[in-house]
């Protein structure tokens, strides 16, 4: 049998996805300027949420899950939303965006040991040597943030606690078969998200009622309409069309960009080791998304 084609819907929405949430992290200290993480997250997913649900509603989607799916969503939410929201976002602020986005994005390497370790899949020689060029990738450009782990470990231990929440929430979507639409699906997930970060903004945020200046509006609102809202929709969409280990793989060029906006931005650094991370990056993508073609089946003759 051939090996499975990439659909080229699978790499538009790679595209899509790689400059949202590439362009993203650099835009987290500006949100959070004025309102703490809990209230800025709070806030951008309920807009997210809220408006995706309705784009689906006007393309005449259902907005109703089976009940039996319910426990499922909620639990790959808790991983990967709320977990993946509140942890990435404090990393972004206690070290460099760009730092924080190559932790977050461990993703991929959490997803293949865990689905070794607890489903106990085997990785393909490409698959496992394009997961090894993963992680040389995301080792290069975490050589760089070592003084930053050491004054902020929180952040540090954040990032990676991020990556691990996204591998875990996704693989549990994805293994219990939840066949929504993408766009209805992270509505709901978003609007789940949007309770215990609420109780979190009022327990833990601003302790007061203000209004932000137009800047930090604008920028939490285009958080939430673009990457929270297109970037997500992008991502389970790739899920549902890839494996895991490759749909994670795939996004491995976003810390990449994260990078190069973190440089434009915030004068972040970028030199020969992230160029060297972005060839093992090409490398890795490269086997895990252009698998050659089987040869043709010989016939049902033996």
């Amino acid at each position: 049998m051939a090996q499975s084609h990439i659909p080229p819907r699978a790499l538009v929405l790679l595209a899509v996805l790689t400059l949202v949430w590439g362009t993203n992290w650099p835009l987290f200290a500006f949100a959070v300027r004025e309102v703490s993480v809990w209230t800025f997250r709070a806030v951008a997913v309920v807009i997210a949420g809220v408006v995706l649900l309705a784009v689906a509603r006007l393309r005449g989607q259902s907005l109703v899950i089976p009940r039996k799916w319910w426990p499922t969503i909620v639990v790959a939410t808790g991983f990967y939303l709320v977990l993946w929201n509140i942890a990435s976002t404090y990393s972004a602020i206690l070290i460099p965006s760009g730092q924080s986005a190559v932790l977050g994005f461990t993703m991929p390497l959490w997803a293949a040991l865990v689905s070794w370790a607890v489903f106990g899949e085997r990785l393909t020689r490409r698959m496992a040597l394009a997961v090894a060029f993963g992680g040389a990738s995301v080792g290069l450009l975490m050589i760089p943030g070592w003084d930053a782990y050491a004054r902020a470990p929180l952040g540090f231990a954040l990032g990676l606690l991020a990556g691990f929440g996204w591998a875990v929430g996704t693989l549990i979507l994805k293994r219990g078969q939840v066949v929504v639409p993408a766009t209805v699906l992270t509505g709901w997930q978003l609007l789940i998200t949007a309770v215990p970060t609420t109780i979190g903004a009022f327990v833990l945020g601003d302790g007061e009622w203000f209004v932000p200046s137009w800047q930090s509006v604008l920028v939490i609102g285009y958080i939430a309409l673009v990457p929270m809202s297109i970037g997500n929709v992008a991502w389970f969409a790739i899920v549902g069309m890839l494996p895991v280990n490759v749909a994670g793989l795939s996004s491995i060029l976003v810390p990449i960009v994260a990078m190069i906006s973190g440089a434009v931005v915030h004068g972040e650094p970028l030199g020969p080791l992230q160029w060297a991370a972005m060839v093992c990056c090409v490398a890795g993508l490269s086997l895990a998304l252009l698998r050659p073609r089987a040869p043709a089946a010989q016939g049902a003759q033996r």
